[in-house]
């Protein structure tokens, strides 16, 4: 198997399956990728999920061994790369990425694609396509820009220098940097942390800032208020008020 996925109560683990090729991506990696990803989502039981990598590296990136082999780049971008991400950013869930090593090319997109992120201090981050000639492709430029900036995207965009741990926290790119064996700890911990929240909200949540992005602040708060509809009309929110009252800790059941 290429990719793995271990459930521990509420969180799911995902780990590309790749530690000899440092999880380089192939045809194969991705359609269970996302068949994994379709899983989790719906999951009721799952709540939270992590995403990580065997060995000694995150994701490298396409397996350039195969690369050559692709007939229709364009077409493979669209069918295999595209859903990945499009998935891990409308998932209802909290997906968090244990950056453990090297974390590259689509690697890296598929980093960023995911809601929070921490890394090893021995880990890299690279968006590497320019160092074979190519653009940035499976959202990579989209989140690049958004979190860093354009300049600062732009430059890590054409030199494809690697980001280390340090520098990947002060611009943003990772929410916090740990040692290299507390790594998956630090994101077990933080994935149970958010499966123990209200799950619903949780989901509208980051539904509203992904589009908060790019959406005009009028149509923001529209939807703002629609969502908020949603969230009453959940079992957790009937709990979590009911826990205020009695003063105590809300215990909320995920729906």
């Amino acid at each position: 198997m290429d990719v793995l996925l271990v459930r521990d109560g509420a969180v799911a683990t995902i780990t590309l399956n790749r530690p000899d090729r440092y999880n380089a991506l192939t045809t194969g990696l991705r359609a269970e990728l996302l068949a994994v990803l379709d899983d989790v989502a719906a999951d009721q039981m799952t709540r939270a999920v992590v995403l990580t990598g065997a060995g000694r590296a995150f994701c490298s990136g396409q397996d350039l061994k195969e690369f050559s082999e692709v007939a229709d780049v364009e077409q493979a971008i669209i069918d295999e790369y595209n859903p990945i991400i499009e998935r891990l950013t409308t998932i209802e869930k909290p997906v968090i990425a244990a950056i453990n090593g090297p974390c590259a090319g689509a690697g890296l997109a598929f980093a960023l694609a995911c809601d929070l992120r921490v890394m090893a201090a021995g880990a890299f981050l690279s968006c590497a396509f320019v160092s074979i000639g190519l653009v940035p492709d499976s959202g990579a430029s989209w989140f690049l820009a958004r979190t860093v900036g354009y300049q600062r995207a732009l430059e890590i965009a054409l030199t494809g220098r690697r980001v280390a741990g340090e520098e990947a926290k002060a611009l943003g790119l990772v929410l916090d940097v740990v040692a290299d064996d507390e790594v998956a700890g630090t994101a077990a911990k933080l994935a149970s942390r958010l499966a123990a929240g209200p799950t619903p909200a949780t989901g509208l949540t980051k539904t509203l800032l992904r589009e908060a992005l790019d959406a005009p602040l009028p149509t923001l708060l529209a939807r703002e208020a629609r969502l908020q509809v949603d969230a009453l009309a959940s079992a957790d929110h009937r709990e979590g008020v009911q826990a205020f009252l009695e003063k105590r800790p809300a215990v909320f059941g995920g729906s």
